[in-house]
């Protein structure tokens, strides 16, 4: 790959994900948010990085954002459902088949001894939108996060108990899954993986 797109940009995970590719890659990377000027500044001036202004539910923004793209990362919240469906229809009309999209542990009651209410709606039916599409998408679903500079996790795929799901995972963790899913060719391809703290 070449160049990626970042959807949902100015969150936690994805800065921490930002910083570890410019890290360790050589990609080029675009970085699309609301209000991206401000909330993205400490990138703007970084030459491998161009900054995008636009809501992900805006499918003639982000259908531009994705010209010359070789995949798509994303990270978001709100209206979960309509940002896939968008984000799947601007892939379609953009030619662009790679998506990396960040969920959450919990949405195919994978948890032992868990049921998790209404409050997993948004993402369990994005994932669906997202399995039911022919992308080369992974799903990837962390447990509860926090800031530690490490990489220490191991996954499960769809169909087998979340392991570990007490512990809480870095997000640079989840950061190193979401680069090795872009540069890896082939890794992660069709499968939706929970992401747990070892």
């Amino acid at each position: 790959m070449v160049k990626t797109l970042i959807l949902g940009a100015a969150g936690q995970i994805a800065r921490v994900t930002t910083d570890l590719f410019l890290e360790t890659t050589n990609l080029q990377l675009v970085l699309y948010a609301r209000n991206a000027a401000s909330r993205l500044k400490p990138y703007a001036n970084e030459p491998r990085v161009s900054l995008v202004d636009g809501d992900v539910t805006d499918g003639v923004k982000l259908e531009a954002a994705m010209a010359g793209v070789d995949g798509v990362y994303a990270n978001l919240s709100g209206d979960m459902v309509e940002q896939a469906r968008t984000i799947i229809n601007a892939m379609h009309n953009a030619k662009v088949k790679r998506l990396i999209f960040v969920s959450s542990m919990g949405i195919y009651d994978e948890v032992p001894g868990q049921r998790y209410s209404g409050i997993l709606d948004p993402y369990r039916d994005s994932a669906l939108a997202i399995e039911a599409s022919d992308l080369d998408y992974t799903i990837i679903r962390p447990e509860w996060l926090n800031d530690l500079d490490e990489i220490a996790y191991g996954t499960t795929r769809k169909g087998e108990p979340f392991k570990n799901p007490q512990a809480y995972v870095s997000r640079k963790s989840v950061a190193d899954l979401i680069v090795k899913c872009t540069t890896v060719p082939g890794f992660g391809i069709g499968e939706s993986l929970g992401v747990h703290k070892v």
